[in-house]
């Protein structure tokens, strides 16, 4: 059985995808009443599976009228992702900034499943195990070459 942040997860991420704008605004105290769990697990679910890395904008308004706004932020056009992956990557990369790029390019189909768990098993920094900060150089340099011959298959 799924847990609850899953299913806070899936309700977002499907109003997400039936807004023309793809950008949702909730507020906090009626989501946590329609799943009957604290405010905090909302807060939770959106500060740990809706970041920047994953591939979304998040902005809340505080107070009586409060909202938190939820944004899809889609990854430039295929031609373009070897100027992105270079831009994102860089010279150096932490194993959550990894991933984050790892499921940003699996959430929009450009890698599948199996891809992605391969590409996150290779940075892990269980298997490049070496000290900061060439792990994390490492991690680029595999990550880069690794994405890129991914993306080159016909």
């Amino acid at each position: 059985m799924r847990n609850i942040s899953d299913l806070i997860e899936q309700y977002l991420k499907q109003m997400l995808q039936e807004s023309s704008e793809g950008a949702v605004e909730i507020q906090r105290n009626e989501l946590a009443d329609r799943f009957s769990c604290v405010p905090s697990q909302i807060n939770y679910v959106i500060s740990t599976r809706f970041t920047l890395e994953k591939g979304y904008v998040v902005e809340s308004k505080r107070g009586g009228g409060g909202y938190i706004r939820i944004q899809r932020v889609d990854l430039p056009a295929l031609k373009a992702i070897h100027t992105h992956i270079h831009q994102t990557i860089g010279t150096s990369m932490e194993q959550l900034a990894a991933e984050g790029l790892i499921y940003q390019l699996e959430e929009a189909g450009i890698i599948d499943k199996r891809e992605a768990s391969l590409l996150r098993a290779a940075v892990s920094r269980d298997v490049i195990a070496v000290k900061l900060p060439l792990r994390d150089e490492l991690r680029a340099r595999l990550l880069k070459a690794m994405l890129i011959a991914l993306l080159a298959r016909p």
